[in-house]
């Protein structure tokens, strides 16, 4: 009998198990034979809902998800495909998404993915042409698509959430890219990994002040002592393992036999506490042998249960000096939340240079400012004349380098990103917020410099206005405006404020209008731990 993913997990009496599975880098032998065999042990288990499997983890090549998804799909265990924005463009995806639904395949997480890793002959081209938000988007209409000609069941997306941040600025970051997945069609979440209680308790706090309603997994993971140490060195992208949490893992395992034990417990220990805060379900990671291991897990889990506050001071494992929404509450009083409080953190040649450039964006590049008719009449005269383009770009282009370090794409987006270059400042390109990969408030691919939308928020904070985080769905650049000017493409009606219809409309009617209060304008910073 098929196992219904979406049909779990729309059940509120169900906790849901799914069964993250990586392939290998052949096209068959063991690691094949490995895979296939755990996802049959799964379906006769009967306690996994689907099994999901990995898009190139780490940004290095494996056997396609897709295939693997489709044999899986076929022994009557439900499969949700991870689906990265690294290695292909829009169209790449759309003709991606298209083959997926045709095999039957409508479980799908949408990713921004890892950064590119070596492939053949060194490392592969990035391409992240989308970003999450805009994929699940893109999803959302591809369904609308399908369904007018004939597809009778649209895609079931869901997106990534990385509490596990050690500063104010990557943590609101990562709840105001929720926000905009959720409002974009995201139809469940799941956290990357982490083992501090608090953390997971502050999302589904969050989640419940943002008005979220749709269910979340959480991961958990079978910890040995070289995932922990890689993940510890920061080499998985998001998740976190602290150097205390390291040194146990490792002590544990220094009898292979007794390490085992220890992880299973430790995995059904947590997995108790996560269901107790009150997630719909989990995410079990670290299965590359044997189906087993889950099953000692889920059997260790139904022992336990009921007992999830005892453990709750077992996953403790704060990042140094780490940011947390809400205050620590003290004996016979509630943990509260405070205004956002960035404004003294950032820099005073920051600051003047960010209300520079937002006045000059207010004054000019505002489609009801008054002169709007007179500087559009003005640049399509301009346009009509090579000396006309001439002197926009000689007169847009320098400045523009010297102030954002712009790189000439034409369909500027900085307004949306506190008026940060998203092209030469992300080595993503991202438009509608941060990865999950930061790390300390530094950017996932260049260490050496912060993140940009960790430097975005704490502009947008110092002037009252980090709701703006969340505040809308930005469509993706308009390649056909490369290495043109987009002050010219802006007041003519080029750039992707005017020209993306399709997709303006759609993300007005459906998405970033979640209800209750703007998202992230009154919660609180809490102070370092």
């Amino acid at each position: 009998m098929l196992r219904i993913f979406r049909d779990d997990i729309a059940d509120p009496s169900r906790f849901v198990v799914t069964l993250e599975l990586v392939p290998g880098t052949e096209s068959r032998g063991r690691s094949v034979d490995t895979v296939m065999g755990i996802a049959k042990d799964a379906f006769a288990d009967g306690r996994i809902s689907a099994v999901s499997i990995t898009d190139n983890p780490g940004g290095n090549p494996s056997l396609s998800p897709d295939v693997l998804g489709y044999q899986i799909f076929s022994l009557g265990m439900d499969v949700i495909v991870h689906f990265t924005c690294r290695d292909m463009n829009r169209v790449g995806m759309e003709s991606r998404a298209l083959q997926l639904a045709m095999m039957g395949i409508k479980n799908i997480l949408a990713l921004t993915g890892d950064y590119s890793g070596k492939g053949f002959g060194g490392q592969g081209a990035p391409v992240f042409d989308l970003d999450s938000v805009n994929l699940t988007c893109m999803l959302a209409m591809l369904s609308e698509r399908n369904q007018a000609a004939g597809d009778p069941e649209e895609y079931f997306v869901g997106c990534a959430v990385s509490p596990f941040k050690q500063t104010e600025g990557e943590t609101y970051a990562q709840y105001a890219k929720m926000c905009k997945k959720v409002g974009a069609g995201a139809s469940f979440l799941i956290t990357q990994l982490g083992y501090d209680a608090r953390k997971f308790a502050e999302l589904l706090r969050v989640q419940e002040r943002y008005h979220v309603t749709c269910p979340t997994l959480a991961s958990l993971y079978v910890l040995a002592p070289g995932a922990a140490r890689i993940m510890h060195q920061g080499r998985v992208p998001g998740a976190v393992v602290t150097a205390r949490l390291l040194g146990e893992v490792s002590a544990e395992w220094e009898d292979k036999t007794a390490g085992r034990r220890a992880a299973v417990e430790r995995a059904a220990r947590l997995g108790v506490v996560l269901k107790g805060l009150g997630y719909r379900g989990i995410h079990i990671g670290g299965i590359h042998r044997r189906f087993e291991t889950v099953a000692d897990i889920l059997d260790r889990m139904a022992a336990l249960e009921g007992r999830w506050q005892e453990f709750l001071a077992e996953f403790d494992y704060p990042l140094p000096k780490g940011f947390y929404v809400y205050t620590r509450p003290a004996p016979g009083r509630p943990s509260v939340a405070e205004p956002p409080g960035a404004a003294s953190r950032l820099p005073v040649i920051d600051k003047a240079l960010f209300h520079c450039l937002a006045g000059t964006h207010r004054l000019l590049f505002t489609l009801d400012a008054p002169w709007t008719g007179i500087m559009t009449a003005v640049c399509r005269q301009l346009d009509r004349r090579r000396i006309g383009r001439l002197l926009m770009h000689l007169t847009e282009d320098p400045l523009k380098k010297v102030f954002l370090g712009c790189q000439r794409c034409g369909d500027c987006a900085i307004q949306h990103v506190a008026f940060l270059c998203p092209e030469s400042q992300c080595p993503k390109h991202i438009r509608n917020g941060a990865c999950g990969g930061s790390r300390g408030a530094m950017c996932e691919v260049r260490p050496e410099r912060q993140c940009v939308w960790y430097r975005a928020y704490n502009r947008w904070a110092a002037v009252g206005q980090a709701h703006r985080m969340a505040s809308a769905c930005i469509p993706p650049r308009m390649w056909e405006l490369n290495r043109t000017s987009s002050w010219l493409n802006f007041y003519l009606g080029r750039d992707h404020q005017s020209a993306s219809t399709e997709i303006t409309s759609f993300c007005s009617a459906a998405t970033c209008r979640l209800p209750g209060e703007d998202p992230i304008g009154d919660l609180a910073p809490e102070g370092p731990a």
